[in-house]
């Protein structure tokens, strides 16, 4: 597939490691294409989520006790770690810990040039994307290629993500038709069982010609030494198999204490995921295959940030399900991208600002309408509305102090508008002036932002309710 290998040629540069939201460096994140429809999409994915879950009876006692063993891992992780690397390295696995993302893609570099790898297939991991690691291998001339449908959908469109489980979900069957067609050289269709059909033959093509596979992992498992990793596709088993080198990554919060726990993991993580009662492949892998080698790089990569903060480290204990991101309006409203890194959503929120740092990612908490509709959704009892109004306070306390000043001057004129009728009634009117006039000031902070570029910024309805209710009063009088 000399196509997909131009196509990160021409990219390779391009690394959007940071959450550079509201700035400029975010212009190329804004979204085409319908945004109604990828709206739908996550919502009827919650839709079919919540009457599933909605007919188990014991649904509510498995979240507890997914929640108890996250709970429980995050409080003892470093002991877990140690048994878990004593375990699996006793099968023949070599573990390496990196600190940051730099770390990780030079350890996974070495390790390629070790085995003179050329070409490498790619199972989901979203490790890898917090790395930037396609770009990495490419600047050393190390081709790598998605293997799941979504990942290997945006690849060849040289985007990221929008969605942590189906990562192409701002993409319609007409996209993909033009995309094979551009990138592969393909007869166009937008039938999905022939665009299904496509992939797989030039991916067939890509196991077979692989030096190294390199996968995620969903689960840890400490007393056991092994690592679980779940799919839908196929994609992860051949290219953990096919090639003679394995390289997995995990973040060091997937660690759980011992294997019976995850049938419990298993029901919650399908379910919400998807919708479907268990994934349709399940590997567990307990070491390295004779004659093949296997490696395992372990990331920290901010998530001691997040560990060291008592009121948010129950979010290191997120399945990466996307159950939260359905069930967000402001998601469903404005999709992945705008939110300027990796992880979008409720729970990306959260994550983000903790392992990228206030300075770059310290507005991402206030991006909520606070509605707890992910805190219901999610199958391991985050209580994201509660961690984001912490962050929030956070923010503010960290920050310089002309924006704590900026801020107090705001809500002093906050407090002021709202403090008598008439003051409250020019406020709203030139709230609805404003926002009418603000599409002809490319300056204003709304414009220049992730969030409106690409979408129109929505138009105050009108009459205000106290003037209609004043015109009604009158008319009955």
């Amino acid at each position: 597939m000399s196509s997909t290998n131009e196509q990160q040629t021409r990219s390779h540069g391009k690394r959007h490691c940071g959450a550079e939201f509201f700035k400029a460096k975010t212009a190329e994140l804004a979204e085409p294409g319908d945004h109604q429809a990828l709206g739908e999409s996550a919502a009827r994915s919650a839709k079919k989520v919540n009457e599933l879950s909605a007919q188990i009876p014991g649904w509510q006692d498995w979240r507890e006790a997914a929640a108890a063993v996250k709970l429980y891992a995050i409080s003892n992780l470093d002991k877990l770690l140690v048994e878990f690397e004593k375990n699996i390295s006793a099968r023949g696995v070599e573990v390496l810990y990196a600190k940051d993302a730099e770390e990780a893609n030079r350890l996974v570099i070495d390790i390629a040039k070790k085995h003179n790898v050329k070409n490498i297939v790619k199972s989901k991991t979203m490790v890898s994307e917090e790395m930037a690691l396609n770009h990495a291998l490419a600047d050393e001339g190390i081709r790598a290629v998605e293997t799941d449908l979504g990942e290997y959908l945006v690849q060849l469109a040289d985007e990221r993500p929008s969605h942590i489980v189906t990562p192409a979900i701002h993409l319609s069957a007409d996209d993909c038709g033009k995309l094979f067609a551009d990138k592969l050289d393909e007869p166009y269709t937008a039938e999905h069982q022939k665009l299904t059909d496509i992939a797989r033959r030039h991916l067939r093509e890509e196991y077979i010609q692989a030096d190294m596979g390199i996968s995620g992992v969903n689960f840890a498992i400490a007393d056991t030494g092994t690592i679980a990793i779940i799919e839908n596709e196929g994609n992860a088993g051949l290219s953990t198999s096919a090639p003679s080198v394995h390289l997995a990554l995990m973040g060091i919060e997937k660690i759980i204490p011992s294997i019976e726990y995850l049938p419990v993991f298993f029901h919650l993580l399908g379910r919400s995921g998807t919708g479907q009662k268990l994934t349709t492949y399940t590997h567990l892998i307990h070491g390295a295959s004779p004659g093949r080698k296997m490696y395992l790089v372990i990331l920290d990569n901010g998530r001691t940030n997040d560990l060291a903060d008592p009121a948010t480290r129950t979010s290191l204990g997120c399945l990466r399900c996307g159950a939260c991101l359905n069930n967000c309006p402001v998601y469903q409203r404005v999709g992945g991208w705008a939110y300027g890194w990796v992880y979008p959503g409720p729970i990306g929120s959260i994550i983000t600002t903790q392992l990228l740092g206030m300075e770059k990612a310290g507005k991402l908490p206030f991006a909520s309408s606070l509605c707890g509709a992910c805190s219901e959704a999610c199958p391991v009892k985050i209580d994201i509305p509660h961690q984001l109004v912490h962050l929030r306070k956070r923010v503010v306390n960290e920050s310089g102090s002309f924006a704590k000043m900026a801020e107090g001057l705001m809500w002093k004129g906050w407090a002021f508008a709202m403090g008598g009728p008439l003051r409250y009634r020019l406020t709203m009117k030139a709230v609805r002036i404003g926002s009418s006039l603000a599409k002809f000031l490319p300056w204003h902070p709304l414009q220049m932002g992730a969030w409106t570029r690409g979408r129109e910024i929505p138009k105050a309805s009108g009459p205000a309710f106290r003037d209609r209710w004043k015109k009604t009063q009158t008319k009955q009088k």
